[in-house]
């Protein structure tokens, strides 16, 4: 499964912390400063909304993910990435209470297991 980007999604933080809240999930407001991290992957699934700023996602593959205010990123879990020297400003949004957050939350690529294709 990879990540889905949808540009022009939203316009207000309201409204992205709206459709979290209608999920059930958690939700975190986030300031990204401009860093590169190693590749990584998380345990949850996860909603992101791009308030501010320029998130820039890199994948295992080399492919980049771009996006500005109002875009939208499915994240699910299990999926090799790192950020990409961006600050950016977000509004997240978890399956799993940060309480419930397994540690870290960013996982060592290392430990990343095959995951068995589902019939």
């Amino acid at each position: 499964m990879e990540y889905t980007l949808t540009q022009g999604y939203f316009s207000t933080k309201e409204e992205a912390l709206a459709e979290i809240a209608a999920r059930g999930w958690h939700a975190l407001e986030y300031d990204a400063p401009a860093q590169e991290d190693e590749l990584h992957w998380h345990d949850y699934d996860s909603v992101a909304f791009v308030l501010g700023g320029t998130c820039r996602i890199v994948f295992e593959d080399g492919n980049v993910m771009e996006c500005g205010a109002g875009a939208r990123i499915e994240q699910p879990s299990h999926v090799l990435h790192r950020s990409g020297n961006c600050a950016y400003q977000s509004v997240f949004g978890f399956s799993v209470s940060l309480q419930e957050m397994s540690l870290p939350i960013c996982k060592p690529a290392a430990e990343l297991k095959p995951r068995l294709p589902t019939s």
